[in-house]
């Protein structure tokens, strides 16, 4: 976003990372301090991020819960919508009002880091510090969920060679490797080659580890017992007779949890301003619950009067999963969701080429507030008030923030100028107000979208229609049927996690708006047993990304200082 804004206006805008290196950052303890972490229960990784201790979170107990704010967004479009700048911007915000806030974000994957997408720290004067090792290597999460998923999958090959006496029908494995980076040569291949002492050929792939059950389950275990026991409850393979293979059949869960004990511990790190977040866990919106940690936002709930959390990508994916499985199974309510959406991602939706959209152009603002329309009736039928966030770019006209303003009248809400990027908690002031009064107003009444009781089926259908607006779910016998049998098992009340792509209500990622007249093909379906929920795969979306065709990795490197450049 700040390179957007110096490209539009030629103005010496610093960079995200050269803000993110002039932050004043206090010593971690002190962050730790501000919610009654004692130093006693923060395990440091250096001097300004730490871990939060088991011991210490079990010992809150039931202590009365904060407020809850959800951010999300309309659809992204590469005029960028600042979804990640804003939550940090809004909890700077609280904080500037009196208000004891914590922020609470997912970890950044290195695949999209070096892909395209850019890091997830936000941006401007409203960003996470630091900036770098948030969007690296981090406290290690991510690579201890990728070695302990892939344990896993060397102990199913394990087994298998050494006599197989679980009877795995070596044809229906279904647990796959992961790797965090995308790589689409991985997507489909065949391991074990090379002769007898290697095991027995098969066909499997890789997904991303933002993807994989073990992410999943990370961010909804609530302690290392539950952890546990969701990792045993993974179903890895089947016999022949259909019978499933569970990990704990693999004696796998164990090991798995040893490997998995320090990345269960929520990391604390701050905002530029010195105020506390928490960034845990990292599974995709669009290829899973998009959600960060369940132990990060219910801990930072006992511990601050406002949490401000976010959902990935549009409300359609992020948001509907927030609500419909993180919510659900962590006993959660939000209290006010802020919708956040740009004047110049409206210009996109209603036709302007990216090249344009330095240009006042309030036609297209008006012909493209239909995607904002969708997005705050399909909140409004979770019962929570919504507020939109008009993210400010350098280049909007008062004519054409005023359109959305009156646009979002019209749909029974507000809209409201929030100028953090540039000015921090000064420019989010005006909506840290706003959301604390509805916040503290009482008037939010929560409900999932759908029973635990409906069909599998149903419940696809219902967020097909309901939040996509399609006539139709396409699915075959085939796809249908193994919902039945899933069912028939037992996980027939288990909510479902659409993997589609962002860009869009429908299944067409050009298809920008707010569309009707389509249907919702389902190319399969996977039963995450552990994490709790059914995964059903739209479309063309994929579960291991590949690169772009430029990179962003082309222009990360060192500068002569040992600084690094090029990363956000």
């Amino acid at each position: 976003m700040t390179a957007l804004q110096k490209g539009y206006l030629g103005m010496a805008y610093k960079t995200d990372i050269e803000i993110a290196r002039e932050a004043n950052k206090k010593p971690i303890l002190e962050i730790g301090a501000k919610l009654g972490i004692g130093s006693e229960d923060l395990i440091p990784f250096g001097h300004d991020k730490a871990k939060v201790s088991q011991s210490f979170i079990k010992g809150l107990g039931d202590r009365p819960k904060g407020k809850l704010v959800l951010v999300t967004a309309i659809n992204p479009t590469p005029a960028g919508e600042g979804k990640t700048t804003t939550t940090v911007g809004l909890g700077d915000g609280l904080n500037r009002i009196g208000k004891k806030t914590a922020v609470c974000i997912r970890e950044a994957s290195l695949g999209p880091n070096f892909g395209m997408k850019g890091g997830a720290a936000g941006g401007g004067y409203a960003q996470i510090v630091p900036m770098e090792d948030m969007n690296l290597h981090f406290t290690g999460d991510f690579h201890a969920i990728t070695a302990a998923h892939n344990l896993l999958s060397a102990m199913i090959d394990n087994h298998i060679y050494w006599g197989n006496e679980l009877e795995i029908d070596e044809r229906r494995v279904t647990w796959k490797r992961v790797l965090d980076m995308n790589d689409r040569a991985l997507r489909d291949v065949v391991t074990s080659l090379g002769g007898v002492a290697n095991g027995f050929p098969r066909q499997t792939g890789f997904d991303i580890t933002v993807a994989s059950e073990v992410m999943a389950i990370l961010c909804l275990a609530n302690d290392l017992k539950d952890l546990e026991k969701r990792l045993g409850d993974m179903i890895v393979a089947y016999r022949r007779d259909r019978t499933a293979i569970y990990a704990r059949d693999i004696k796998a869960d164990g090991a798995m949890t040893v490997l998995l004990k320090d990345a269960m511990q929520p990391n604390l790190v701050q905002t530029l301003e010195n105020n506390p977040a928490f960034v845990h866990g990292g599974p995709f919106a669009n290829i899973a619950h998009g959600c960060n940690s369940v132990i990060a936002t219910t801990t930072a709930l006992k511990l601050a009067d406002f949490v401000v959390t976010e959902a990935g990508f549009g409300a359609d994916l992020g948001a509907e999963k927030f609500m419909n499985i993180k919510c659900r199974k962590a006993g959660l309510a939000p209290d006010c969701v802020v919708l956040v959406a740009t004047v110049r991602a409206m210009k996109m939706n209603g036709g302007t080429a990216k090249a344009d959209l330095g240009h006042e152009n309030v036609d297209a603002v008006k012909e493209g507030c239909a995607n904002l329309g969708r997005h705050i009736g399909n909140l409004k039928s979770f019962g929570v008030p919504v507020v939109v966030a008009i993210n400010h770019f350098v280049t909007d006209t008062d004519a054409e923030i005023q359109a959305v303003q009156d646009y979002v009248t019209t749909q029974g809400s507000e809209a409201i100028v929030s100028r953090h990027w540039e000015f921090g908690s000064k420019g989010s002031e005006p909506l840290a107000r706003r959301v604390a009064e509805i916040a503290e107003s009482g008037i939010s009444n929560f409900a999932p979208l759908y029973a635990d009781s409906l069909s599998l089926f149903e419940k696809i259908e219902t967020i097909s229609k309901r939040i996509y607006h399609a006539d139709e779910v396409l699915a075959d016998k085939k796809i249908r049927d193994q919902l039945r049998a899933w069912e028939d098992a037992g996980y027939g009340h288990l909510p479902v996690c659409m993997a589609k792509t962002q860009y869009s209500f429908t299944t067409d990622p050009s298809r920008r708006g707010a569309p009707t007249g389509h249907g919702v093909p389902i190319r399969e379906v996977r039963l995450s047993a552990g994490a709790g929920f059914i995964v059903v795969v739209c479309g063309e979306v994929m579960t291991m990304p590949g690169l772009p065709s430029r990179p962003a990795a082309e222009n990360i490197r060192l500068n002569d200082d040992g600084q690094i450049e090029g990363l956000f």
